[in-house]
C-alpha cells in the first residue's frame, strides 16, 4: 500500500506517483478531485520504477506528462509483472485495466518544474539506494519532501533493487533538506520533530542487515540460513518483516559484486514466510 501525493498549482495538478491497481488509482484520482479545484493533471512524477508507484500512470489523461529517472523508464520497459506475475503474493494482485506507461520526460540528475509561483525540484541522490533511479520531490518554499521508497515509515524497508550503502547514504541526504513534512513511500507522514528518529531507525535496520550478512558470509551461510537463525529484535513487529531475506541477498551481492539471483531471492522469501507474501492491493 504505497503513498502518492498531489500538488495543486495555479496551472493545474501535479501528482507524485500513482498506484498499483486500477481500483486504487481511481480512488486516488477521486481523492484528488475532492481536494483540488479540478484543474488538469499536467504532470506525474514517478519516484522510482516499482509498479505500486507507477502502474496507475496509464489511467492518467493522455496529455499528462510522465516524469521519471532514466533508470525508472528502463525498469518499467523491462517490467513483466502485469503480463506474467509469479505466485509470490497472496492473494494475487487484481491489477485491473492498467498498462505500462513509462516516463516520457527523464532525467539522470535533477530538474525543476515552475508552475505559477510554485517551485518543484526533482532530485536524484547520485547513487543507487532503494533502486538505481530514485527521485525525491522537494517543495523548498513549503518545506515538503516526497521521498518515495527511500523511506518506509513503520514498514520494513526494501533494498533488493538498489544498494545497501546507498540506502544508508541517502538518510543523510534526506536530512540535509531540513523538511517540515516528509511523505515517505509507505507509512504515515513524518513531521520535522519525528524525522531524526525515523532516519535513525532506518540506519539501525540497514546496519543490522549489513552486520548479519557479513557474519553469515564469514560462516559460509546463504542468505536464507542467516534469515532463519537471526532475531529481528526491534524490527520484528514491522509489516513485511520477511523482507529481511531479500535485503540479505542485496547485502551479499553488494559485497561480492555478483548479480542477485532474483528467482532464488523470491523463493527464499516464500520459504521464510511460510508461503507467499500478503498483499492488499
Amino acid at each position: 500500500m504505497n503513498n502518492a501525493g498531489v500538488i495543486e498549482t495555479a496551472d493545474g495538478v501535479i501528482l507524485v506517483d500513482t498506484c498499483a491497481t486500477e481500483t486504487r488509482t481511481r480512488s486516488l484520482l477521486d481523492a484528488v478531485d475532492s481536494v483540488t479545484r479540478s484543474g488538469p493533471i499536467v504532470a506525474a512524477i514517478n519516484t522510482h520504477a516499482h509498479g505500486d508507484h507507477t502502474y496507475g500512470n496509464s489511467l492518467l489523461p493522455q496529455q499528462t506528462m510522465i516524469i521519471g529517472h532514466e533508470h525508472t523508464r528502463t525498469g518499467m520497459c523491462e517490467d513483466t509483472l502485469l503480463e506474467a506475475c509469479p505466485p509470490i503474493w497472496s492473494p494475487m494482485p487484481s491489477w485491473g485495466k492498467v498498462t505500462l506507461r513509462p516516463p516520457l520526460l527523464t532525467t539522470d540528475d535533477r530538474l525543476t518544474l515552475h508552475h505559477g509561483s510554485l517551485r518543484i525540484e526533482v532530485l536524484h541522490p547520485g547513487y543507487p539506494a532503494h533502486t538505481a533511479g530514485d527521485l525525491v520531490v522537494w517543495l523548498p518554499d513549503q518545506r515538503v519532501l516526497f521521498t518515495g521508497d527511500l523511506l518506509f515509515h513503520q514498514v520494513t524497508p526494501l533494498i533488493l533493487s538498489g544498494e545497501l550503502e546507498g540506502a544508508l547514504r541517502a538518510l543523510d541526504w534526506i536530512a540535509q533538506f531540513d523538511p517540515a513534512h516528509v511523505v515517505p513511500g509507505h507509512g504515515p507522514v513524518i513531521d520535522a520533530d519525528a524525522l531524526p528518529g525515523v532516519l535513525e531507525s532506518h540506519r539501525r535496520y540497514y546496519e543490522f542487515v549489513r552486520n548479519s550478512a557479513d557474519n553469515g558470509r564469514s560462516e559460509g551461510l546463504p542468505p536464507l540460513a542467516v534469515a532463519q537463525r537471526i532475531s529481528l529484535e526491534e524490527f520484528a513487529g514491522l509489516p513485511d518483516a520477511e523482507r529481511i531475506v531479500l535485503n540479505l541477498h542485496r547485502a551479499y551481492a553488494d559485497r561480492t559484486g555478483q548479480a542477485i539471483d532474483i528467482q532464488q531471492a523470491w523463493s527464499d522469501v516464500i520459504t521464510l514466510n511460510g508461503g507467499p507474501m500478503a498483499t492488499h492491493v
